[in-house]
C-alpha cells in the first residue's frame, strides 16, 4: 500500500499560462492525485517559499558520448553505455526527468533505467544518426576507410543512400529498439563544415518520414543548420527540426505549415558565443525571432555534452533571453516538450492523473537564470531523488 505524500504550501506553476498559485500537491505511487487547497497526506514536504514545477524534459541530449568523443581510439566499448551512469545521476538532480537522447544510447541503457539498475531520467532512444554517404555520420577518413567508433549489433549501421535505402536503415534502427528516427540532413557545427548542405533528396527524406510512421507511429527528428535542409524535412513531415541555426522566412514558414517542431539547441551558441563559428550566435538568435514571430512551436534540448551535461538548465535562460521570456521557456521545457514527445498526457503539468515527476525550486520567482542554484527537491516517479 502506497503513502500519500503531501507537498504543503507551495506556489504551483500552471505552466501552460505562466501562472503561478499557492496550493498543495498530493502525491499516491507514481501519480499526482491532488492538487488544490487545504489537501492532506501520510506524510508531509514543506514547501513554503518555494516553487513547485513539473521535472524538465530534454528533447536532445547525448547520454552516452561525453567521454568517447574525447577519446575514440583509446576508449573500450564498455565505457560508452557505462558513462552514462553518471550523466542520468546529474541530469536527474537538476530535476530532468524525461529525456530523447539524439544517438548514442542503445536499448540497454533505456532498459536499465527501467529496471531501477542505474538511476537517471526515463529515456527514448534514436540509436545512430542515420544519414547519407559522405554525411556527418559516415565516418571515414582517407588513410583508413570507413571507421566507426560505435559499430555495434545493438547500434546498426546508419548510412543509407536512395529511398529504398532509408527505409531499409529505419527498419534497422526499429529492429534494434529505437523509439525515434534522427536524421543528419546538414553537416556539423563540431566538424565546422556542411552547415548549408542538403545531403538528402526529397524522395529520401519522404520515404524516412513514411517508413518510421508505418513501424508503429514512430516519428523523424532531423539535425539541420541550414534553411534549406529544414524546409526540405518540415515539407516532408519530419516531426522537429534540431538546431536550426540558420534559418529563414520560408524554412519557418514551411515548419509553420506542417506543424513542425524547433529545438534550437541555443546552449550550442550562446553558453561560449566566442567558440562559435563567426556569426552563429547572432544568427541562432535570429532564427528564434523567426520562428515565434512565425507562430513555430518550440521545445528544450541542450545538445549537451557540446557543454557540459551539468549546464542543462542554462538552456532555459537560452530560451527566455531569446524571445521566449522566463514562463515561455519554463513551458518549452516541460508540457510543450511533453507534447513533442507525444506524452503531454502523461506528463509535463502540475495537473490530477499526471505522472509525479516534480521539482521544488527556492523562491517563487520564474527567473530561469540559475535554475540550477535554485533545486531544492527533485521528485521522479513519485519518489524523491
Amino acid at each position: 500500500m502506497t503513502r500519500r505524500v503531501l507537498l504543503q504550501s507551495g506556489s504551483v506553476l500552471d505552466v501552460t499560462s505562466g501562472e503561478v498559485r499557492t496550493a498543495d500537491v498530493v502525491v499516491d505511487g507514481d501519480r499526482i492525485v491532488g492538487v488544490g487547497i487545504g489537501l492532506d497526506g501520510d506524510e508531509a514536504i514543506d514547501c513554503d517559499g518555494g516553487l513547485i514545477v513539473p521535472g524538465f524534459i530534454d528533447c536532445h541530449t547525448h547520454v552516452c558520448i561525453a567521454q568517447t568523443r574525447l577519446d575514440p581510439f583509446g576508449s573500450p566499448r564498455s565505457v560508452r553505455p557505462l558513462s552514462a551512469v553518471p550523466v542520468l545521476r546529474t541530469l536527474l538532480r537538476l530535476g530532468v526527468t524525461t529525456v530523447r537522447d539524439a544517438w548514442g544510447a542503445d536499448a540497454g541503457v533505456r532498459m536499465a533505467v527501467e529496471k531501477g539498475w542505474i538511476d537517471g531520467p526515463e529515456l527514448l532512444i534514436s540509436l545512430r544518426q542515420v544519414g547519407t554517404t559522405g554525411g556527418i555520420g559516415d565516418l571515414w577518413a582517407p588513410r583508413t576507410g570507413p571507421v566507426d567508433f560505435f559499430e555495434d549489433p545493438s547500434l546498426p549501421d546508419p548510412i543509407f543512400d536512395g529511398t529504398d535505402g532509408a527505409r531499409a536503415v529505419v527498419r534497422r534502427m526499429v529492429r534494434a529498439g529505437a523509439d525515434w528516427i534522427k536524421v543528419t540532413a546538414t553537416g556539423s557545427m563540431a566538424i565546422g563544415k556542411g552547415l548549408h548542405d542538403v545531403e538528402l533528396t526529397a524522395d529520401e527524406m519522404s520515404a524516412l518520414v513514411d517508413e518510421a510512421r508505418r513501424r508503429g507511429g514512430r516519428k523523424v527528428m532531423v539535425h539541420a543548420h541550414g534553411a534549406r535542409a529544414v524546409e526540405l524535412a518540415a515539407r516532408a513531415g519530419a516531426a522537429s527540426i534540431e538546431h536550426g541555426t540558420y534559418l529563414d522566412e520560408a524554412a519557418v514558414t514551411a515548419m509553420a505549415a506542417a506543424g513542425t517542431w524547433y529545438v534550437p539547441t541555443l546552449s550550442v551558441t550562446q553558453s561560449d558565443p566566442e567558440h562559435a563559428p563567426e556569426g552563429a550566435a547572432e544568427a541562432h538568435r535570429e532564427s528564434m525571432r523567426l520562428a515565434i514571430e512565425a507562430g513555430v512551436r518550440i521545445a528544450m534540448g541542450t545538445d549537451n555534452p557540446v557543454r557540459p551535461h551539468t549546464e542543462a538548465l542554462w538552456e532555459l535562460r537560452h530560451l527566455a533571453a531569446a524571445g521566449l521570456g522566463d514562463a515561455g521557456a519554463l513551458r518549452a521545457a516541460t508540457i510543450d516538450a511533453a507534447r513533442l514527445l507525444d506524452l503531454a498526457d502523461d506528463r509535463g503539468e502540475v495537473a490530477i492523473g499526471k505522472r509525479a515527476d516534480l521539482v521544488l525550486l527556492d523562491g517563487t520567482s520564474l527567473d530561469c537564470t540559475s535554475l540550477d542554484d535554485r533545486i531544492r527537491r527533485v521528485i521522479h516517479n513519485g519518489s524523491e531523488v
